[in-house]
């Protein structure tokens, strides 16, 4: 901070000595250490305070940074999902044209037409629930003669 060696130290003492006597010397120097440790303690201070600012600072340069990769991500989420729903319908308009029927022939009597077509596959028919309208009962207890 300062260049101050012992000589100039020991220079500053020695007119002090002289100038306020041995009297007042101890009180001025602790008067001075009071002084000098104040200004110690409010430069730690300026210091402690910009340090805060600083990381307040770079906190939030990172969390914008964050902010817009996250944005980013959903963009991309967005277009990927679009260029997946555009798919889905190009297959699903692709599985249409080929499952709808061959428009029918001249002659709507002719066999081969009926042969060229696949007839529907019947639905298996499932047997009822049974209902369960009344309750099994069980047999009462007996009870045992002696």
């Amino acid at each position: 901070m300062f260049d101050i060696g012992f000589s100039e130290l020991l220079l500053i003492g020695v007119v002090a000595l002289v100038v306020l006597g041995p009297e007042r010397l101890p009180k001025a120097a602790r008067f001075a250490g009071l002084w000098v440790r104040r200004a110690r303690n409010q430069w730690d201070s300026v210091k402690q305070e910009l340090e805060r600012e600083l990381q307040a600072e770079e906190l939030q340069r990172n969390l914008r940074s964050v902010r817009q990769s996250v944005q980013q991500a959903e963009r991309d989420l967005q277009e990927g999902a679009t260029q997946l729903r555009g798919d889905v319908d190009a297959l699903r308009s692709e599985v249409d044209a080929v499952a709808a029927p061959a428009p029918p022939a001249a002659d709507a009597g002719d066999e081969r037409t009926a042969q060229a077509l696949p007839a529907p596959e019947a639905a298996p028919a499932q047997a009822p629930a049974p209902e369960m309208t009344e309750a099994v009962a069980s047999p009462a207890p007996t009870e045992r003669a002696p």
